[in-house]
């Protein structure tokens, strides 16, 4: 099954719900960690897959990539981690699909 071009799929949403929840730039592994600790979450089949989800809101920018301070890493001792913030875009995106739902569930009565 294709999607629409634009449409986002499930882990999409998730992604940008939990880091716009974050409020600052989140790494992908911390991101993961949030996801899998979210009420009713699936869990990733692996990393990878958010990753790929990650690459693609930013292929359509929603959000923004960039890495971290190299200085922070080194005084952690640890590699640099790449860090993504929901942009304009993807806040917009993300209340459009959260109206969406409302409004859906407000259809089935569920609301």
């Amino acid at each position: 099954m294709r999607r629409k071009r634009g449409a986002l799929v499930p882990l999409e949403l998730a992604i940008l719900d939990a880091a716009a929840a974050h409020g600052e730039p989140v790494h992908g592994f911390e991101l993961a960690k949030m996801l899998a600790d979210a009420e009713g979450a699936r869990s990733l089949t692996a990393h990878g897959t958010l990753y790929k989800a990650l690459g693609r809101l930013a292929e359509q920018r929603l959000v923004e990539a960039e890495w971290e301070d190299p200085a922070i890493a080194a005084r952690e001792g640890r590699p640099r981690r790449r860090l993504y913030r929901v942009t304009g875009e993807g806040a917009r995106r993300l209340a459009a699909a959260r109206r969406r739902a409302t409004a859906l569930d407000a259809a089935a009565g569920l609301a």
